[in-house]
């Protein structure tokens, strides 16, 4: 059974930084894409980054790009989210999600992985 435990969030002043991490386990994400969405209170789950496995493609959405950084993680099945320069409207619970399968149109879209619990960024102005 796959498991994601996300990691990081906390309270951080506007123009500030948040490193979150994330920790697949229960299989190999070797040859899918894992990625991160988040969700404000009151609004839908949205897409914010994501990475491909065996190729490093990365995609952000667009009010993140430039700000935010997603990479592989120092251990296997972990990936990172580098946030600066985070704003107010950047406040939310982040989830992280994996899927074995490299297939990014069903990912962003919510068709395909496994979800981690979330965690809280709150940003202050």
């Amino acid at each position: 059974q796959v498991h994601l435990v996300e990691s990081g969030g906390g309270l951080v002043e506007t123009g500030g930084s948040l490193r979150l991490s994330c920790a697949a386990s229960g299989r190999s994400f070797s040859g899918g894409i894992m990625g991160w969405f988040r969700q404000a209170p009151g609004k839908e789950r949205e897409f914010v980054a994501s990475i491909t496995w065996s190729s490093d493609t990365t995609v952000y959405e667009d009010s993140v790009r430039g700000r935010f950084t997603i990479s592989k993680g120092s251990a296997e099945n972990t990936v990172d989210l580098q946030m600066d320069n985070l704003r107010p409207e950047d406040t939310a619970v982040y989830y992280c999600k994996a899927d074995h399968r490299p297939w990014v149109l069903a990912f962003r879209q919510g068709q395909i992985g496994s979800w981690g619990q979330g965690t809280q960024v709150t940003v202050s102005s």
